[in-house]
């Protein structure tokens, strides 16, 4: 009895320890909240108008681009009703077509320079471990935003319903897995560079007429038996656009030869870099363009939708699933991990992105987003140049986190729509497949759509039924270029955070601009430029 009371006693003492730890800590947790909301009241009390003003000086950009996508979407649904013509509507859309042609026009010239000069400012052995690292960041993301995909489609069951419902649009090209994943690595090495700036190669399909003769056995052949069958047979062929994952591979090797050339690859390195600079001077200009271009982009897009109908029934639902996991990828798995390996707050990293996810959400494309991408990450969040210019053109051309989960889930609909019953197996062959077609998917509009046939055919589903879906792509689309972005986007400031030794070790001048100036560049983003340089003064690198 005693021993049992002694034990009691230390576990009631121990007890009341925790219970006033636990006490302590919210108290503390309520004085910082008390502390925050006084120094937040204050700060309204004292804003006066210079003030207001030069928030919105600051935040201009973010705020006219906000302010297109609102406009551009009550444009485009108050115009609907007037049922405008296809030529109208290319009218209407002019002005969102140059903005896209304008920023493509960008991508080929600031990916191979970025690259190359992000490369060459490295060391063999900083770049590898960079690479290396980053390469570990695309591959778990992508796993978990397939297994989101995976989770959300068989929890939700959106394909629940009658095959009826919908309507198909289009016939979809057949494609084989083994030809297309042949076709990406024979698209890492272009056999012309030139040709790689305006091409891609693609595996494409003849009919060959074969005469097959019909024996009964081995010494009597039937008279007339010869018959004429028509097979498929691969040929080579090519498609319109940039291939990037050729110029990608080709641009890592060519910087790091120039920068292991040391004195002699200097005036390659000079030449890159001024190109670069120049490229984004380029971007700074476009800019002030850019709020013009989404909102004639996204209204034109609502003008042009066939049926707003068709987003009710099991559609509506296989959207909200879309929606449900790409939010729960990028609103929680990726700022998560940010925060887990950085310890730094999420959310203020991605304030520094908004014009970035709103030009993909406008363009629906993360190479044309390119540019913008690059302006956000080294202006607002200040991600050093050697991290930007080797994380986000790889990003851009393999990092499809958004798609990998559309493909793993789009895939298990048309299985659910067909009364299909998915094994452990099968699902398992789908999140494989949906991972590696993600990276074969270039950063062009709607590849998720050609890449979904790789996927559909692994575990037999019917590939024409991909037509099912057509109706809502080209919103989703822009969704999952928006969580792309993103994502490439975090990487970069999770690779900067990992790779900071190595970084420090090597010479900041090396990556940086040779255009020395005294006065601001004139793509300096305005967003919190003058806060940030007064507490943290630049000393070795070029001023940006």
């Amino acid at each position: 009895i005693v021993i049992f009371q002694s034990h009691l006693n230390v576990f009631v003492h121990l007890n009341g320890e925790n219970q006033q730890k636990t006490r302590s800590g919210l108290k503390q947790i309520r004085a910082g909240i008390q502390s925050r909301s006084v120094k937040a009241r204050q700060k309204v009390e004292n804003m006066t108008k210079d003030d207001v003003k030069g928030f919105f000086t600051r935040n201009a950009f973010v705020i006219l681009t906000v302010a297109a996508v609102i406009i551009g979407i009550i444009l485009g649904f108050a115009l609907r009703p007037y049922n405008m013509s296809y030529r109208e509507i290319k009218f209407f859309s002019f002005p969102g077509e140059l903005l896209m042609r304008m920023l493509q026009m960008l991508v080929l010239p600031l990916l191979v320079s970025s690259l190359i000069t992000g490369i060459a400012a490295l060391d063999s052995r900083a770049s590898g471990k960079m690479g290396i690292r980053a390469v570990v960041y695309y591959t778990t993301t992508t796993i978990i935003a397939v297994f989101i995909g995976i989770v959300m489609v068989l929890i939700i069951h959106p394909g629940k319903g009658s095959k009826d419902e919908f309507s198909k649009q289009q016939q979809i090209e057949q494609v084989s897995a083994a030809d297309a994943f042949l076709d990406l690595i024979r698209n890492m090495f272009p056999p012309n560079l030139v040709e790689a700036c305006t091409k891609q190669f693609k595996t494409q399909y003849a009919k060959r007429v074969v005469h097959v003769t019909m024996t009964i056995n081995d010494t009597l052949v039937a008279p007339n038996s010869s018959q004429q069958i028509e097979e498929m047979i691969p040929v080579p062929g090519s498609v319109n656009g940039i291939n990037a994952l050729g110029l990608v591979v080709f641009s890592i090797c060519f910087g790091l030869i120039i920068g292991n050339m040391r004195e002699q690859g200097q005036p390659l390195r000079d030449f890159f870099d001024c190109l670069n600079e120049a490229i984004m001077r380029l971007v700074a200009i476009i800019m002030w363009y850019a709020p013009i271009g989404i909102l004639f982009l996204i209204a034109g897009k609502i003008v042009e939708m066939d049926d707003i109908s068709a987003m009710g029934g099991q559609l509506g639902m296989y959207t909200v699933t879309v929606i449900c996991g790409l939010l729960i990828h990028a609103i929680f798995v990726l700022p998560t991990l940010y925060f887990v390996i950085t310890r730094k707050n999420p959310f203020v990293f991605i304030s520094g992105l908004l014009q970035a996810l709103i030009t993909a959400l406008g363009t629906s494309s993360s190479s044309a987003t390119l540019p913008i991408t690059f302006k956000c990450l080294e202006e607002n969040n200040k991600v050093d140049k050697r991290v930007t210019r080797f994380v986000l053109p790889v990003g851009a051309t393999i990092n499809m986190d958004g798609t990998a989960l559309y493909e793993a889930l789009a895939a298990i609909f048309i299985a659910q729509v067909n009364d299909y019953q998915l094994n452990f197996g099968q699902i398992l062959t789908i999140s494989i497949t949906a991972t590696a077609a993600s990276i074969g998917a270039a950063g062009i509009p709607q590849a998720g759509l050609v890449t979904m046939v790789i996927v559909l055919t692994s575990v037999g589903l019917p590939t024409d039924d991909i037509t099912l879906i057509i109706a809502v792509d080209w919103f989703l689309d822009r969704l999952r270029t928006t969580t792309n972005v993103l994502g490439d986007s975090i990487g970069a400031g999770i690779v900067e955070h990992l790779s900071r030794h190595e970084l420090q070790n090597t010479d900041p001048e090396v990556g940086n601009s040779v255009v020395e100036e005294s006065e601001k560049k004139p793509y300096q983003l305005i967003n919190q430029e003058n806060e940030y340089e007064n507490e943290h003064p630049v000393s070795n690198e070029t001023k940006m």
